[in-house]
């Protein structure tokens, strides 16, 4: 068998995105665009507030978004927010918040470093593929944050991916 490395490309005939695909977990449209339909659907179910919600991929950017009807028009800027803080920090918006609470100054510091796009609090969830591995994170606003997690966790859970809020 031939050596692996660099030049697989040219002993398996793949090209080198599709090795590189191959090695990293990917979040397809397709699975963002799942996670949003069964989050919206979950938030009209329970009766929330009409909720907007945002799918970033594992470079932390946007793969997908919605805004339900009679949502406010700046949820993109709250949802966003929460899903770029999960990702860039690779922690939860819950976990975020605590730290926020607890060490505020780092927080803001944080916040600095990423030009205040980062909005610490929960709805900002990890997405995990069943080996464990960070495909991405989802911001979920419009409701209390406690349900745009929960909502969030509903669509995650029903896309087949592991949800870390």
């Amino acid at each position: 068998m031939p050596p692996r490395g660099p030049m697989d490309h040219f002993t398996t005939g793949r090209s080198p995105v599709q090795i590189m695909r191959q090695k990293m977990a990917v979040l397809s449209l397709r699975k963002a665009r799942t996670i949003i339909r069964k989050t919206l659907d979950y938030g009209k179910e329970q009766g929330y507030r009409p909720l907007s919600v945002v799918v970033l991929d594992e470079g932390g950017n946007v793969k997908a978004f919605e805004r339900e009807d009679d949502a406010a028009p700046g949820r993109f800027a709250v949802a966003h927010g929460k899903a770029f803080g999960s990702i860039m920090l690779g922690i939860p918006g819950s976990v975020q918040k605590a730290r926020a609470e607890e060490e505020a100054y780092l927080m803001q510091a944080i916040n600095g470093v990423y030009g205040g796009q980062v909005v610490p609090v929960p709805g900002g969830i990890l997405l995990r593929d069943k080996r464990g591995r960070i495909v991405g994170a989802m911001g979920v606003t419009g409701d209390t944050s406690e349900n745009d997690a929960e909502a969030g966790l509903a669509g995650i859970e029903a896309s087949g991916l592991i949800g870390e809020a």
